[in-house]
C-alpha cells in the first residue's frame, strides 16, 4: 500500500460526543486495511461509535463505521478493489469475491450503515448511482446529511474561502 498512500485524497474520521461533531484526520497507518482501520475507530469516544471516510485518487471512496464490536463498510465502487489494496481489503472483508475486469462499477456493503444517523439507504443508494459526482462530493453530502458537513468541508478543503 506505501506505493497508493500519494493517492489518498483524504482520510479522516467523525465521532459525536455530548452531542458535538469531531472531524480528525486519519494517518496513513491507519489505511494498512479494514481492519486496521476498524481498530483505530475503536479508540475514538464516541456516543454511536466513529466514521471514517476515505476518498483515493477522485475515483472511488470508503467508509467505515464502528460501533462496539461491530464494523460495517461501504465501498463506493467494488472494481476499485482490482487496483486499490484498500478497497480490496474492503472487498475481503464483505465476503464478496474479488472483482474481475468484466465486473460494472457498482457499490458493495452495507447501504444502512448510516441510516440511525440521519442517512437513509434509499437516499444513499441514489447518492451513489450519481456518476458525475467525485468521492469528495458525494462524501460532503454524506457528512451533511449526518450533520457534520461544514466541518467535512473545513477538514477536506471545500470551503468557499
Amino acid at each position: 500500500m506505501s506505493d497508493q498512500f500519494d493517492d489518498v485524497d483524504f482520510a479522516l474520521a467523525a465521532f459525536r460526543e455530548d452531542g458535538a461533531w469531531t472531524v480528525q484526520e486519519l494517518t496513513r497507518h491507519h489505511l494498512v486495511d479494514v481492519e486496521t482501520l476498524g481498530e483505530a475507530l475503536r479508540r475514538l469516544p464516541g456516543d454511536f461509535g466513529a466514521v471514517a471516510m476515505i476518498a483515493m485518487d477522485e475515483d472511488f471512496f470508503l467508509v467505515v463505521r464502528v460501533a462496539g464490536p461491530f464494523t460495517r463498510v461501504l465501498l463506493s465502487d467494488v472494481t476499485a478493489a482490482d487496483e486499490w489494496e484498500l478497497a480490496a481489503s474492503a472487498v475481503d472483508f464483505l465476503g464478496l469475491p474479488q472483482p474481475d475486469e468484466d465486473d460494472e462499477q457498482v457499490p458493495a456493503g452495507d447501504l444502512e450503515l448510516l441510516a440511525d444517523l440521519g442517512m437513509h439507504p434509499v437516499d444513499l443508494g441514489v447518492l451513489l448511482e450519481d456518476f458525475d459526482l467525485y468521492p469528495d462530493e458525494m462524501l460532503s453530502d454524506i457528512a451533511r446529511r449526518i450533520g457534520f458537513g461544514e466541518l467535512f468541508d473545513d477538514v477536506v478543503g471545500l470551503t468557499n474561502a
